[in-house]
C-alpha cells in the first residue's frame, strides 16, 4: 500500500481563492492491477486555467485539477516501464494509479541537461499554446507587429520569443518593472509596465504608432477594450485567456468593440490547445530544438513542497511568477 497525499477543493472559490478553500487529504493506493502503473509526482504545474475550470469541471470535494511530471515506480503496463517519466492529468496528487490512458511519456530524445519540469512549460502545454495561437490562429507572418499581454508569464514569454524567431516586431505588457526588464532580455522590441503607465492607450501607441497586426490575448477586461482599438485592418486576435476576469464575483461589462471590429474587419478567435493535439509530438520536438539551440529561453518560478500547492497557485494568480510556475515535490 502506498500513501497518497491530495489537495481537494473543499468549496468553490468565491472571488480570489483562500487557504480555507483547500483541504489536504491522505488516501491509500493498492498495488497496480494488470495494465496499470503507479506514479510518483516529481513536478506539478499551477496554471491560470485552473481557476475558471474549477467552477465548470469540478465539484466540492474533488481533487484539484492539473498536470504533473511523474515517475513510474510500479508497472504492470509494458508501455510504461518502471523508471520512465510521464506527463499526466493527475491533479494535485503525490501518487496516482493510472491505466495509461491519461498519461504520455516524456519525449524519448529529452536531453539530460534540460529539467523535466519544462515538460510543464515551454516544452509542454504552455509552449504549445503559444505556438498554436501564433501559427494556427493568428497565422502570423514575418514583418508583422504582435502585441501580447501577461507577457512575462508561462505562455506570454514563449509567444514573444517565437514571434521574434519568425521575424516579427513584438510588444509586451507586464505587471512589474522586473518583468519588463526580463522581456527586454528576451529580445522584445518594446515592453511596458501596465500598472505604472499613465495611459494604456498612449503606451500602446508609443510602442507601435502604426498599430498591431496580431494580438495574443491573455488578460481580457479593460486592456482588451483598449488594445482592440489599435488593431490594423484585417488584424487577428488569438484569445487564449482572460485572467483579469477569473476572480470576479460580478461580471465586467463593456465597452463593446463591435464597431471597431467591423470597420477594421478584425478576426477574433478563442482557442483551446487540444484542438491541434495531433501535431503535439512534432511541435514539442521543435520547441526542444529551439531550447537546445539557445533560441528559446525558459524561466521558472519554483516552489518547493507539495504542501505549498495552494500558496503557489494563489501566488501565480497574483502575478508573483516570472515564467512558468512550478511546484517541486
Amino acid at each position: 500500500m502506498v500513501q497518497a497525499k491530495t489537495w481537494v477543493l473543499k468549496q468553490h472559490f468565491e472571488g480570489f481563492p483562500k487557504d480555507t478553500d483547500f483541504e489536504l487529504k491522505v488516501e491509500q493506493l493498492s498495488e497496480p492491477k494488470d495494465g496499470e502503473v503507479l506514479l510518483e509526482a516529481v513536478f506539478l504545474s499551477v496554471d491560470p486555467y485552473m481557476r475558471p475550470y474549477s467552477r465548470v469541471r469540478m465539484q466540492a470535494g474533488d481533487v484539484m485539477i492539473g498536470t504533473q511530471v511523474a515517475k513510474v515506480i510500479q508497472s504492470n503496463n509494458p508501455s510504461f516501464p518502471v523508471g520512465c517519466h510521464v506527463v499526466g492529468q493527475c491533479g494535485w496528487r503525490t501518487h496516482t494509479m493510472s491505466n495509461g490512458s491519461d498519461i504520455t511519456k516524456v519525449l524519448d530524445a529529452w536531453p539530460q541537461d534540460v529539467s523535466l519540469s519544462h515538460a510543464l512549460g515551454a516544452i509542454g502545454m504552455p509552449g504549445l499554446t503559444a505556438l498554436y495561437g501564433l501559427e494556427e490562429v493568428c497565422a502570423i507572418k514575418p514583418g508583422e507587429t504582435l502585441l501580447v499581454n501577461a507577457a512575462a508569464g508561462a505562455v506570454g514569454s514563449v509567444v514573444g520569443q517565437i514571434a521574434k524567431l519568425k521575424g516579427c516586431k513584438v510588444v509586451g505588457s507586464a505587471g512589474s518593472d522586473e518583468k519588463v526588464a526580463y522581456l527586454k532580455e528576451l529580445g522584445f522590441d518594446q515592453a511596458f509596465n501596465y500598472k505604472t503607465v499613465s495611459s494604456l492607450e498612449e503606451a500602446l501607441k508609443k510602442a507601435s504608432p502604426e498599430g498591431y497586426d496580431c494580438y495574443f490575448e491573455n488578460v481580457g477586461g479593460p486592456f482588451s477594450s483598449v488594445a482592440i482599438t489599435q488593431m490594423k485592418a484585417f488584424g487577428r486576435i488569438a484569445v487564449c485567456g482572460g485572467i483579469s476576469l477569473y476572480n470576479d464575483t460580478t461580471p465586467q461589462t463593456g465597452p463593446y468593440p463591435h464597431l471597431q471590429m467591423i470597420f477594421n474587419q478584425l478576426k477574433m478567435e478563442g482557442f483551446l490547445v487540444g484542438r491541434w493535439e495531433h501535431k503535439n509530438e512534432e511541435s514539442l520536438k521543435r520547441m526542444l530544438t529551439w531550447i537546445q539551440e539557445g533560441k528559446l529561453k525558459c524561466k521558472e518560478h519554483v516552489t518547493v513542497g507539495f504542501e505549498n500547492m495552494p500558496a503557489a497557485f494563489m501566488g501565480m494568480l497574483q502575478g508573483e511568477n516570472i515564467g512558468k510556475a512550478i511546484v517541486k515535490v
